[in-house]
């Protein structure tokens, strides 16, 4: 019997292939974490466990901005799924990322711009501090956010109290069986994961230009890099992009938010690269924040530079 034509797209089937990828992130992590459980801690198990963490909050970003299956039901499974790994409600990410940063792309009304918080710095201190900074003004949107869904849109209100009801249940459950372990194996982990998350945000944004609101430009005009403006952000060109989903590459997905992580490489060389201030072009992250946070602390030639006025990073 010949498939009808409308089959393929009733099938809750990956919307892209390499999302495959993801998917063994969101296995390996919960695996990971069972083996230990049962049979001890390992050193190399929870070093690799650590970093899957950071790869499960790339993969929530990717998901809020495209829905990884065609099916609804499984991309509502995918959210729990998400939130049980990262210790913290999916739908955060639309009030705190995608209507605050992506909207003034860290201009002065973001609230969690860099600048914000004593000045535009770069450095260790800053890094360390800003997650801290950014969730004391990031929960008033959360609060707000939820309190218009109640509102307006109660159905979607009851969804994000639900994906609290299984975040916080989870908790109790595994600290209720073994609170150490817990603690170990799964609440230390989501806590660093939700560190690096929004840590993300200083090494992308921190001396790059915020000055102004952005408009999105053509995609291959001609500027001269030094003025332009799309250099409100730092892109990362290392193996930060193979292993963690492009995320390094962060002008071009802000400026393609809805495409899938694998175009990004594309839309960075072709488009982007050449555009922004040299500057904001990196090799590799580890080295970046080896030279910035660590031989700048001693030798002020290997720091950054602000792309802001003195004036302009106060605001």
């Amino acid at each position: 019997m010949a498939p009808r034509p409308d089959m393929g797209r009733r099938l809750p089937l990956l919307r892209h292939w390499r999302d495959w990828q993801s998917l063994a992130y969101l296995v390996a992590l919960p695996a990971l974490a069972a083996w230990q459980w049962f049979h001890g801690f390992d050193v190399l198990l929870y070093g690799l466990m650590l970093f899957l963490t950071l790869g499960v909050g790339v993969i929530h970003h990717n998901h809020v901005h495209l829905r990884m299956w065609r099916s609804r039901r499984l991309n509502r499974l995918t959210d729990f799924w998400i939130t049980l790994l990262q210790g913290h409600p999916t739908f955060v990410f639309w009030p705190a990322h995608v209507a605050n940063h992506h909207r003034h792309r860290h201009g002065p009304k973001d609230v969690a711009r860099t600048y914000r918080f004593g000045g535009d710095t770069n450095h260790l201190w800053g890094y360390l501090l800003h997650p801290f900074q950014a969730v004391w003004v990031l929960m008033p949107l959360f609060f707000a956010w939820l309190g218009r869904l109640r509102r307006h849109r109660r159905g979607a209100w009851r969804y994000c109290m639900a994906q609290y009801a299984v975040w916080l249940a989870s908790w109790a459950v595994l600290l209720a069986i073994d609170w150490r372990k817990a603690l170990l194996f799964v609440i230390v982990p989501q806590l660093h994961g939700l560190h690096w998350l929004l840590a993300t945000n200083y090494l992308q944004h921190a001396h790059a230009d915020g000055r102004k609101p952005v408009r999105k430009e053509a995609p291959g005009a001609s500027r001269d890099t030094a003025g332009s403006r799309l250099n409100y952000a730092r892109n990362f060109e290392g193996l930060v992009n193979p292993l963690l989903f492009n995320i390094g590459l962060h002008t071009a997905h802000h400026e393609n938010p809805h495409a899938h992580w694998s175009e990004l490489t594309r839309l960075h060389r072709a488009h982007y690269r050449a555009q922004v201030d040299p500057v904001l072009n990196e090799g590799g992250l580890v080295p970046y924040m080896v030279r910035v946070f660590v031989l700048g602390a001693v030798w002020p030639r290997f720091r950054s530079r602000p792309l802001m006025p003195r004036d302009s990073s106060t605001h």
